[in-house]
């Protein structure tokens, strides 16, 4: 028997929302776990009782915009043990970002460096777990990609938190976003760029030359350089990317009509 067309998109539904209640299984873990190491630190820390709702406030928001852009990781039934990686990151970042704000001590910094070098090292098991499981999507590159610059937007906010750099460092982390910004006016921006071993290897620079800038033995004005330059690459790999698009500007736009 033929399938009536009116039911291709009732059955899209029904998987995109089997897809959603599995992404909640594997969040609530995730949530129970930030929230019992956000008592932890918040207690070690002596922190006030706003650190907690802090740090569960931004993997709220941060997983509701994972449910939003839940529909690309379909034809999939399954969140996938790959994407329960990311959101176990996501959760590390959420607790380093609520530490913004927070009593400097070397004690923190510290800790900052080992949930950080934590988040940073799961980054590569998602891309195995995912092929090796064929839950490979765009869904998942895409979630990956953002966790990483929520993680050097939170690095960014720690080295200025910490003294460690000047407000300019903030420019690392939010150049994603401008990017992603420009591209509203600029459609072209948003073109898919080609893989690059080059981008892969400078946002794992980025990240691990912030990690490094937030040890204490990491004075001014060494910490400073340390993280100019690593800004400065970033900066360059940017331009390289906007200089690609850029000679390929016509083809998006004719591509768009």
């Amino acid at each position: 028997m033929l399938t009536r067309s009116s039911d291709v998109p009732a059955a899209g539904a029904e998987r995109l929302a089997a897809l959603r209640r599995d992404a909640w299984r594997e969040a609530l873990p995730c949530f129970l776990m930030l929230a019992a190491l956000a008592a932890l630190v918040g207690r070690l820390g002596e922190f006030g009782p706003w650190f907690q709702l802090k740090a569960l406030a931004v993997f709220a928001a941060a997983f509701a915009l994972v449910l939003a852009g839940l529909a690309a990781h379909a034809p999939n039934a399954r969140f996938g043990a790959a994407n329960r990686v990311t959101l176990g990151r996501l959760a590390l970042i959420a607790l380093l970002a609520a530490l913004v704000g927070e009593v400097v001590a070397d004690a923190v910094a510290w800790g900052c460096i080992t949930v950080a070098t934590g988040a940073a090292l799961l980054d590569g098991l998602d891309g195995p777990l995912a092929r090796h499981g064929g839950l490979a999507s765009d869904f998942g590159a895409r979630f990956d990609m953002e966790t990483d610059a929520l993680l050097v937007l939170v690095l960014s906010l720690l080295a200025l938190h910490f003294g460690k750099a000047g407000a300019w460092i903030l420019a690392a982390g939010l150049m994603r976003y401008l990017f992603v910004l420009a591209a509203r006016p600029w459609p072209w921006l948003a073109r898919a760029l080609p893989p690059s071993q080059r981008r892969k290897t400078v946002c794992v620079v980025q990240i691990a030359s912030l990690i490094v800038c937030l040890c204490p033995a990491i004075a001014l004005p060494w910490s400073r350089a340390l993280a100019a330059a690593s800004l400065a690459l970033l900066a360059a790999s940017f331009a390289i990317d906007v200089a690609w698009l850029v000679r390929h500007r016509q083809l998006s736009l004719e591509t768009a009509t």
